[in-house]
């Protein structure tokens, strides 16, 4: 691990909660710290390098101060390995490997992968098994389940409106968009934007979310929320927020592609209608790795006998029919129960042992003990980027997060004084520290508990001070 040296000069005090003894005591009593070998982090000369290959007389480089999970999360160490099992199996096995169990894989066969992985997402999310599905991407899987769970009456004749953020990220503002515009109504009619009541802290209130499902309930059919809101890192109090949808008989689904394996999901608890996240962020799988659903089991249920609706109402696959008769190719669709049912396509098993291997981990630590871990991260970084001995009384920036620990992910969204953010985004990339930006002037920061130390936060602090006064001074300079 890349370490700031106890004795080099800093501008914190080297005691107290400011100081680098600080973060080295923090990292010395985290359970699980061992977790960070699991994961290949780039060096600092691996960022700067134009290639991929590391040549043979390159110097030994530091490890960069990586923050930036909520956009693509490190490759864990054992991707490489299932991967590698999945090649072989296919190599050695071809057709055959879709059936057969191998006393020496770590992997199920192909036809009971999505199973596999199925199993291991549940606890992340909150799920029974049968609820959750490995399968897709993100925008298609949300409009696979808004073809099931979004049907609106003609207007003047029923429900026919969703309730979305009006700061909803692009593709869910799209495809609710396309959904509303297939039905043949009017998006602009039909489209309940949600915005914040103060722009410069772009907080939605729980409150203001219930005043706008009680204003537009007799015309609401749907609401379509993010678990985090992927700008501010907010996290919606989603129990509260289904309950109250539900109160008045409507549906909800939540976009958790910035809550999966960030933060502690309980949707099967909480009731909720449908959900749907990607796997490249906090779930380490890879970009633009498969994906994943959640439908509750009051939707997922079949039952052939009835005479009328016999299971929930959804686009077919093959790959969702009934597992016994999948392949006696009768034409005569019955579903799986439960998520599984949703599936179309088999499933890409090379993604799925990415999938895997990192779900393994997650199994191992458990959501609980990370949920802590990113709690105990992201309220040590606040400390450093308030304290104010550190910064002073009027540092040149502002936290758009909650400042209320358990109403944030692993994120922190700082926003910046007008003309800074380019400076500061120089400086930190030239010391090695990846995070990411929101033009024009926000930086979001996000330590994830799997990989990311104490001493991460604590060296990104002492270069994003140093990234702001070189970025002051170059403003005042220009003016």
């Amino acid at each position: 691990m890349s370490e700031a040296k106890a004795d080099e000069p800093s501008t914190a005090p080297a005691g107290g909660k400011s100081g680098i003894s600080y973060a080295l005591k923090l990292d010395a009593s985290d359970p699980l710290a061992h977790l960070r070998s699991r994961f290949y982090i780039p060096t600092k000369a691996d960022l700067k390098r134009p290639t991929i290959a590391k040549p043979d007389n390159e110097p030994l480089s530091d490890e960069s101060i990586y923050l930036c999970g909520n956009s693509l999360g490190l490759q864990p160490k054992s991707a490489a390995e299932l991967i590698q099992v999945f090649l072989t199996q296919w190599r050695t096995k071809a057709v055959t490997g879709h059936f057969t169990e191998h006393t020496d894989s770590p992997l199920a066969p192909f036809l009971n992968i999505d199973d596999e992985a199925a199993k291991l997402i549940a606890p992340v999310v909150g799920a029974q098994t049968a609820e959750v599905a490995v399968m897709g991407t993100l925008t298609a899987n949300l409009h696979l389940l808004m073809c099931s769970f979004y049907r609106p009456a003609k207007k003047g004749e029923g429900r026919y409106k969703i309730l979305l953020e009006g700061k909803a990220f692009p593709s869910d503002h799209y495809t609710i968009e396309s959904q509303i515009e297939m039905h043949g109504l009017d998006p602009r009619d039909a489209m309940v934007l949600l915005e914040p009541e103060n722009t410069a802290i772009p907080i939605l209130s729980t409150e203001q979310i219930l005043k706008e499902i009680d204003e537009h309930a007799e015309e609401l059919t749907l609401v379509l929320l993010p678990g985090i809101q992927f700008y501010t890192g907010q996290y919606f109090d989603i129990k509260r927020i289904t309950e109250h949808a539900h109160s008045h008989g409507i549906m909800i689904g939540w976009d958790c592609a910035h809550a999966a394996g960030n933060v502690d999901l309980r949707l099967h608890d909480w009731g909720v209608d449908f959900a749907v996240w990607c796997s490249y962020k906090y779930l380490n799988s890879g970009p633009g790795a498969i994906a994943g659903i959640f439908v509750h089991e009051k939707h997922g249920r079949v039952d052939m006998t009835k005479s009328s609706e016999k299971y929930r109402p959804r686009l077919t696959g093959w790959w969702g029919d009934d597992k016994s008769s999948r392949f006696q190719m009768t034409n005569n669709f019955v579903p799986r129960t439960g998520a599984a049912g949703f599936q179309l396509s088999n499933p890409s098993a090379l993604d799925l042992s990415a999938v895997v291997a990192s779900l393994k981990i997650f199994e191992e630590a458990g959501m609980d003990a990370l949920r802590q871990k990113s709690l105990q991260l992201t309220t040590y970084l606040e400390q450093l980027l308030t304290a104010e001995e550190l910064v002073g009384p009027s540092p040149p920036y502002t936290i758009i997060s909650p400042r209320e620990p358990v109403a944030r992910g692993s994120q922190l969204s700082i926003r910046l004084e007008p003309g800074l953010l380019g400076t500061v985004l120089e400086c930190l990339d030239e010391d090695g520290v990846v995070i990411d930006e929101r033009k024009p002037d926000v930086i979001r920061v996000a330590p994830a508990p799997l990989y990311n130390s104490f001493m991460d936060v604590y060296q990104f602090c002492r270069v994003f001070r140093r990234a702001c006064e070189v970025a002051l001074q170059k403003k005042d300079l220009q003016e």
